[in-house]
């Protein structure tokens, strides 16, 4: 595994109890930033926090990351705890269920939008007046190969992730020149507890298209996403980097 030097830089990875989250979180601990996992489920928060070593290097925020002002306040409690935000790593995310487009329940539809998109815009807008302070920042917003192709029966989850690549590029250009990074990754499906809410079908529609012939692992992911957080990565900014086995054709 090759050595990333995130050394003094404090990390924020939404999402971070479970799954992608999880995995990056101590992909990052390993190369020695401090983190803070913001999640809404608190039991599983409390766990993953102690799982991944507890002590003074690892926290956990209770967050809501649909509501403004639970992420504004978890934004405020991370940076007095650990005087700094350097990073985020806005993971968190839903894949609602396989239904045709007219079929989707319009709350349901909605939810998906909120979690995935809007959820991701609150995030950027609580952290980035920090890292402007400093001039200093690495985002990395999680979208997917389904924001560039359109999965079928996925239309609000290919809707909103598309709409995370867009927000990504706009962001980027906007604090372009205050040392701050912003990028997106479109991995394509790896095996995690978001399998559980889409069919069997579904999955092997997605297996299907990845011509790697296999899924993507969640370490595959922290390994980039640890070199996309660094102070190496000093120029690219707005950016799509693929994770998709292939998969993308642009």
């Amino acid at each position: 595994m090759n050595k990333i030097d995130l050394q003094n830089r404090h990390a924020i990875v939404t999402g971070g109890a479970q799954g992608i989250g999880f995995t990056v979180a101590e992909r990052l601990l390993s190369s020695g930033a401090s983190v803070t996992l913001w999640d809404l489920d608190g039991e599983l928060l409390t766990s993953a926090v102690k799982d991944l070593g507890g002590g003074g290097t690892v926290d956990g925020v209770t967050a809501d990351v649909t509501d403004a002002g639970s992420v504004g306040s978890a934004a405020v409690a991370t940076a007095e705890k650990f005087g700094k935000i350097d990073i985020l790593v806005a993971n968190a995310g839903i894949s609602g269920p396989d239904l045709k487009s007219w079929e989707y329940p319009v709350d349901v539809w909605k939810q998906i939008i909120e979690v995935d998109l809007i959820g991701v815009f609150l995030c950027c807008r609580a952290v980035v007046p920090f890292m402007l302070r400093q001039k200093y920042g690495r985002i990395v917003n999680v979208a997917s190969i389904a924001g560039k192709e359109g999965n079928p029966n996925a239309s609000a989850y290919s809707a909103a992730k598309a709409g995370v690549i867009a927000f990504t590029k706009s962001l980027g250009k906007e604090v372009a020149d205050q040392n701050i990074a912003v990028n997106c990754i479109t991995p394509a499906a790896a095996r995690t507890r978001i399998f559980d809410q889409v069919s069997p079908e579904h999955v092997n529609y997605m297996l299907s298209k990845i011509p790697r012939g296999r899924f993507l692992e969640v370490k595959e992911i922290a390994a980039m996403v640890a070199w996309m957080v660094s102070e190496e990565n000093s120029f690219t900014t707005g950016a799509v980097f693929d994770l998709s086995g292939g998969r993308a054709t642009y």
